[in-house]
């Protein structure tokens, strides 16, 4: 069985890969979202990432289609003990950013949609700014206290807005970060490494990675003069432009080779053995691109490999 990976410093214990739900209710329908969760949980998965914003972009949502299936889901499974529901406040159209009022409101329409008593890890979506870190974390402990939210966490925030929220929680005894999600990944490494990995690491913080095989790019799909019906081609097969994207393509085209591994499950491997990382992101449309994604539990990549990725992504 795969040994699950502790999140931070708390009592959250993780599958080495969670299991994006921005798909849910967008690329993918009901049916087929419930096909690719039962398809993890029976992989022995137990860690969702969603928001209350997915999917708010797509024509005729109105965001929180992503909470509601996995909501649906948990219920008609009766598997709620065993899954950990992370999701995220601040970017919902009704609910924009962090002032206390907002999180408190957010989080209740979060578990009115899942279906639920208790968010397991709840982040601040985006950073705002225009609100103290004191009025967030305050609002977050809150929800804590009560039993709504088991930990915290954060997403897209600048190193010194990090450093200044876990100086606050730390001098006033409030619930503290445990895990920050960081957009990470071969092609995308300074977006993490340097002060925000610094700090994360300094605070004992999980990095959770978002768009950890690069928007699709990663898995190897995206090729000169190959065209690939996805939502985000455009934007995965940019990396193709970069001179880093075709080096690190083919630097995980030998690894993988060697590995008698997937390209995406490589890839995956690489991030979940970075300092800090304890379980990349990923999403599947469909349960045909699942077994790639899980593979990542029992790939361990050697030194050489390691390096060898290293290299090529820097």
């Amino acid at each position: 069985m795969t040994s699950l990976r502790k999140l931070g410093p708390s009592d959250l214990e993780v599958f080495p890969l969670a299991l994006g739900g921005n798909v849910f209710g967008w690329t993918a329908d009901k049916a087929q979202s419930f096909a690719v969760l039962d398809a993890y949980a029976a992989a022995g998965g137990n860690f969702v990432d969603t928001a209350d914003s997915y999917s708010a972009w797509a024509p005729g949502n109105e965001g929180g289609e992503s909470e509601t299936v996995i909501g649906d889901w948990l219920a008609a499974r009766g598997n709620r003990d065993d899954v950990l529901v992370a999701t995220k406040v601040g970017a919902h159209p009704r609910y924009k950013g962090l002032s206390g009022e907002n999180i408190r409101a957010a989080a209740d329409a979060s578990l009115r949609r899942l279906r639920t008593d208790r968010i397991d890890l709840y982040y601040t979506h985006f950073d705002d700014p225009s609100v103290p870190v004191e009025e967030i974390i305050s609002a977050l402990d809150g929800l804590v206290r009560s039993g709504k939210v088991r930990a915290i966490a954060a997403s897209n925030i600048s190193p010194e807005r990090l450093h200044e929220s876990l100086d606050f929680s730390d001098r006033a005894g409030l619930a503290r970060y445990v895990a920050l999600q960081p957009h990470y990944n071969l092609v995308s490494r300074d977006t993490y490494e340097g002060p925000l990995r610094d700090i994360a690491s300094r605070g004992g913080l999980a990095a959770v990675p978002y768009w950890g095989l690069a928007k699709g790019f990663l898995t190897g799909k995206y090729r000169p003069g190959v065209i690939v019906d996805s939502a985000r081609a455009t934007a995965a097969g940019a990396f193709l432009e970069t001179e880093r994207g075709p080096r690190v393509l083919a630097a995980l085209d030998e690894v993988a080779q060697e590995r008698g591994a997937e390209i995406a499950t490589v890839a995956l491997a690489w991030l979940a053995a970075r300092p800090t990382v304890a379980a990349p992101i990923a999403s599947a449309r469909t349960v045909e691109q699942l077994p790639a994604l899980l593979a990542v539990a029992d790939l361990t990549l050697t030194d050489a490999d390691l390096a060898k990725l290293t290299a090529a992504s820097a």
